[in-house]
Parts: structure tokens; C-alpha cells; sequence
């Protein structure tokens, strides 16, 4: 791991050296290659340098120790011996964590898809509550948000919604909430108090480009009709909407929110190109990758990852058995708190298995 470490603090130091000079300055591709290495590598070399203070801290310690007979600055000298050394450990569990291979897809912005599940009218407005919860999740990282495809009740519920979120390291923040999100409330139309518990599905898919993914013309069927409002009524009368089928998966994306076909083609194929990338993913990672039917999920009750109760404020996480009584900050976007857990979980069960 230490020789690894070296390799990676020197790599660091050179690239410093190489972005510092003009003529590499002057190539803007290969100083933006550079400095996201650069960017890459610095908290990994920060913290080895913490590290080599602390070591360096211990062996001057227990030098001291060897050499001094004063028994009241051995006293001292050995209490901060001890905590140089749990200080130390806590450093080595860190940069095992960071030396974690990282996700090739991290950097990635995100395809964001949500669906009302289980529960009716009352899942399609939970279905909004999320839609907005990563919208303000995205504005406080300083993501933008496209919407590509989306379906809303008459009462403003989200049949279903396709987003884009762009920005730095978009997809190794989101990527854990794909899923089944169970919400436990009283629903706006409840006459009566009682709580009802409903569902509602996300999906988190890596934005794919053309170079990712392959697709041959004669492989894509593309139908144009007119777009739709609420309950199906014509909103338009050209054929703006763009309906296109991958024939070898039988793969459909539909998209009608944009007046011009060319843009609704454009989010369509977007859309196309993540999930057929998804597909690729999982035959090559089988191991690790659900398919894209256990993600999504059916909406049903049993197949949850997380809880949103109202009565009791609270949310739970049902994979790391995390529960926060902060519900209404949560879904206002402040969602920190559980990803950097999740993130945490998945990087020990990582160490776990390579060291098993």
C-alpha cells in the first residue's frame, strides 16, 4: 500500500511541475487532463502526508522514550505516544478507503428517473416530493437539471419524470438512490386521518455518449405524433412528439415535452444511450450489477430501500439501518448526511471483500 502511496505522491509533484509550465499551459486539453489528475490524486496525497507527520511524530517519540529518564516527561511522552498512534491507525483505515478503486462511471453526469409506484394519486405526489428533493439536492451541489420526459397528474403528481443532472461527480453522489421509496403519510385526499403507505421508483443511470454505446440506424424505430396534457388531451397540433423503439431489446423511450421534434428527438436518444449503457454495464459486471427490472423495482411495498415516515418525521435507510429525524430538511434537499454514509457502507463492504 506505502509503495503505491510513494508512486501516487510523486505522480502528484510531477504533475504540479508540469501545469506550472507554459508550454503545457498553452495546450488547454492537456492542462485540463492534467489538473483533473491532479485534482484526482490530491486528497489521497494530503492525507499520506498526515500520515508520514504522524510516523514521523511516533519514531521521534519513542526515540525520546528510549533515551530520557525524567519519569514526568516520560509520563507525557508516552500519552502522546498513544494517541499518536491511534491517530495512526484512524489514518491507514482512511487511505485504504481512498485507494479504493473509483467507479469509471463517477464523474458521470446522471439520468434521473422516478415513477409512482404502489399507492394511486397519493404515490404520484410522493413522486413530486422527489422530484423536488433532488432538485433542491442538485441546486445545493450545484448541479443543473434538464428535464427529458415527464408525465404529471391533473393534481400535479409525477407519473413519471427523466431528468438530467450535470455536474462534477453527479453520478457518485446519486447513484445509491436507485430504488424503492416507501413514504408513510396521510394523504391529502384521506377524509379521515388514517395513514396510508405508498411507493414511488427511482432509477439512477450514468449518462452515456455516442462513444459508449453503439447504435446502428436500421437497429432504431422513430414514430411522431402529436404531444399530450392531462388525461390524454391534445396539447399541440403538429407531430412534435417523438416515440423511438430499439429493435434488438425492444427498448422505448418516449419523449413530448419540447414543441420541436428535433429536441424531443435529441432528449429521447439521451435517454436511449443511458439505459442501453446500463444494459452493457451489467453483462460485463454481472457480479455486481442488478438489472435494470430489480433497480427500477415494481413499486411493491416489500421491495424498499428507504422509508419516509411523516407521522414520526423520521427516515430510514433500510441498507445501512440509518434512521435521522430530520424528514422535512431531507426531503428539502439536505440529503448529505445518509449519501455520505451510504458511500461510507459501500467502501468498507469493498475492503471487506477484497481482504476476505
Amino acid at each position: 500500500m506505502f509503495e503505491k502511496l510513494e508512486a501516487l505522491k510523486a505522480r502528484y509533484e510531477e504533475l504540479s511541475q508540469q501545469l506550472a509550465d507554459p508550454a503545457v499551459i498553452a495546450d488547454q486539453e492537456v492542462w485540463r487532463r492534467g489538473m483533473r489528475e491532479h485534482a484526482e490524486l490530491e486528497e489521497v496525497v494530503r492525507k499520506y502526508e498526515e500520515y508520514e507527520a504522524v510516523r514521523r511524530e511516533i519514531e521521534e517519540l519513542e526515540a525520546l522514550l528510549r533515551e530520557e529518564t525524567d519519569e514526568e516527561l516520560c509520563t507525557m511522552a508516552a500519552e502522546e505516544l498513544s494517541a499518536a498512534r491511534s491517530a495512526q491507525g484512524e489514518l491507514v483505515e482512511a487511505l485504504k478507503l481512498l485507494l479504493i478503486p473509483k467507479d469509471p462511471n463517477d464523474e458521470k453526469n446522471v439520468i434521473l428517473e422516478i415513477r409512482a409506484g404502489t399507492g394511486g394519486e397519493e404515490a404520484a405526489l410522493f413522486g413530486a416530493d422527489l422530484l423536488r428533493m433532488y432538485t433542491r439536492y442538485a441546486e445545493r451541489h450545484g448541479f443543473s437539471m434538464e428535464m427529458l420526459s415527464s408525465n404529471f397528474t391533473e393534481l400535479g403528481g409525477v407519473k413519471e419524470a427523466i431528468l438530467c443532472v450535470a455536474g462534477k461527480s453527479a453520478f457518485s453522489r446519486l447513484k445509491y438512490e436507485s430504488g424503492v421509496h416507501r413514504v408513510q403519510r396521510v394523504p391529502e385526499t384521506e377524509t379521515q386521518g388514517r395513514i396510508h403507505t405508498s411507493a414511488a421508483t427511482v432509477a439512477v443511470l450514468p449518462e452515456a455518449e455516442e462513444v459508449d454505446v453503439q447504435i446502428a440506424p436500421n437497429d432504431i424505430r422513430i414514430d411522431v405524433f402529436h404531444a399530450s396534457g392531462h388525461g390524454g388531451q391534445s396539447v399541440n397540433t403538429t407531430d412534435s412528439a417523438v416515440r423511438i423503439t430499439h429493435l434488438p431489446t425492444g427498448m422505448i423511450v418516449t419523449c413530448q415535452d419540447e414543441k420541436s421534434q428535433l429536441k424531443n428527438k435529441e432528449k429521447a436518444m439521451k435517454v436511449l444511450y443511458s439505459r442501453l449503457y446500463e444494459l452493457t454495464k451489467q453483462a460485463a459486471d454481472a457480479e455486481h450489477a442488478k438489472n435494470r427490472r430489480d433497480q427500477i423495482g415494481s413499486g411493491d411495498r416489500s421491495e424498499r430501500i428507504r422509508t419516509y415516515n411523516f407521522p414520526q418525521g423520521r427516515v430510514t435507510d433500510h441498507r445501512i439501518g440509518l434512521t435521522i429525524y430530520r424528514l422535512e430538511a431531507f426531503l428539502d434537499g439536505d440529503m448529505d448526511e445518509v449519501i455520505e454514509a451510504l458511500i461510507y457502507a459501500d467502501k468498507e463492504a469493498y475492503l471487506k471483500e477484497v481482504q476476505e
